[in-house]
């Protein structure tokens, strides 16, 4: 069988955390925890990297940061993960979902000026497939309506973007804020894990207040204050360092994994072409200011019943593809909270993507060659 995914081991896991086991300090914010935090920082430039135990709290910290409050409006992509919409609804905000690009899941940044409001507190784009959006549409908007930016970089660990003026810069390098996924189907894992990563200085005090409960904790061991106490609103974001260990051995194995899945995400694309347009089926789209992290290889079929079709025919083979989201603004939750505006490419997305198994051990020319057999 080959399923859609298969978290990769580097042999070093159970190692790290054997030794932040034998080192006393389980809890968070140790040796490997500021490992993984000080890798982040010097290898992408981010100003601070926080560890979280999903990249969900990061989201939640990232709105606690912002001040999201009752009656803000925040501006996310319809076709995300719930997680997406869910911390800034925790806070109070209402959401305004904002379509996909007619050629890639991403949001489509040349509508999102109309959705903008004197309630408008941010916008989150979402790097769907760890491919970048138009920041620099993004960022224009947020300077001229004084907005702040959170990226959803939870499927966008090294990836990139190339903006107008020539600079290419990490994805969760360009918003005020970003948040970053570490589950077992991201390319580096660590089970469940995230990181919230901070870019405007002025976030960087009150982001380690809140990482900490509300207290002061951390200046407190770097011997800044003599005691510490309760000083903001926060909670328990930090993972303990069993996680951080984990994490570390793959951020040791960074270079081999992603470039072992950009292999079989190249293998996919070049090999899967005539099929595709034989079949009147969409490939995945990179733009030329983004690059590809080889998170995931996605399809676009003509119609849900191509889909399915797709879909029960390789599984009758044993290989196991899988739709993606459904859109939130016509979720069971969220439609009546809508303004009742079409979302046709979001609508589109949810019922033709399939994605395929991508995972660092693939046999992917056993996969290409069912899917060139339906």
């Amino acid at each position: 069988m080959i399923p859609f995914n298969k978290p990769y081991l580097t042999g070093k896991e159970t190692e790290y955390i054997t030794d932040a086991v034998a080192s006393g300090k389980i809890s968070g914010n140790g040796k490997y925890t500021q490992k993984c935090q000080l890798f982040f920082e010097e290898k992408f430039g981010f100003k601070k990297a926080l560890l979280t135990t999903s990249c969900t709290d990061a989201l939640e910290m990232a709105a606690i940061l912002i001040n999201i409050k009752e009656g803000d409006e925040v501006i996310i992509p319809s076709y995300t993960f719930v997680s997406t919409a869910n911390a800034f609804v925790l806070r109070g905000a209402k959401i305004v979902f904002a379509d996909s690009m007619p050629n890639h899941p991403n949001i489509d940044a040349t509508k999102l000026e109309g959705l903008i409001t004197s309630k408008t507190k941010a916008i989150v784009p979402v790097h769907y497939a760890g491919v970048a959006c138009d920041m620099d549409t993004i960022m224009e908007l947020a300077q001229k309506h004084n907005l702040f930016v959170v990226e959803d970089a939870a499927q966008a660990i090294d990836s990139y973007y190339t903006g107008k003026d020539g600079i290419r810069k990490p994805l969760g390098a360009i918003g005020h804020l970003a948040a970053f996924s570490f589950h077992e189907t991201k390319n580096i894992i660590a089970g469940e894990g995230g990181m919230l990563t901070i870019n405007d200085e002025q976030f960087i005090e009150r982001a380690e207040i809140i990482w900490e409960k509300g207290t002061n904790r951390s200046a407190f061991f770097r011997g800044e204050v003599d005691k510490y106490g309760w000083v903001d609103i926060g909670s328990s974001f930090l993972p303990s360092e069993i996680i951080a260990g984990f994490l570390w051995a793959q951020l040791e194995n960074l270079t081999n994994i992603q470039a072992v899945r950009k292999q079989h995400w190249e293998v996919y694309h070049e090999e899967l072409k005539t099929w595709c347009e034989n079949n009147g089926v969409g490939l995945p789209q990179v733009p030329e200011y983004a690059t590809n992290n080889g998170h995931m290889f996605y399809l676009v079929c003509q119609n849900m019943e191509q889909r399915t079709a797709l879909i029960e025919k390789l599984r009758s083979q044993n290989i196991h593809p899988v739709f993606h989201y459904i859109s939130l603004h016509s979720s069971p939750y969220y439609k009546d909270k809508h303004d009742g505006r079409v979302l046709a490419e979001t609508d589109r997305f949810t019922d033709c993507l399939v994605r395929l198994p991508l995972f660092y051990e693939l046999d992917v020319q056993l996969v290409i060659k069912n899917i060139k057999n339906v």
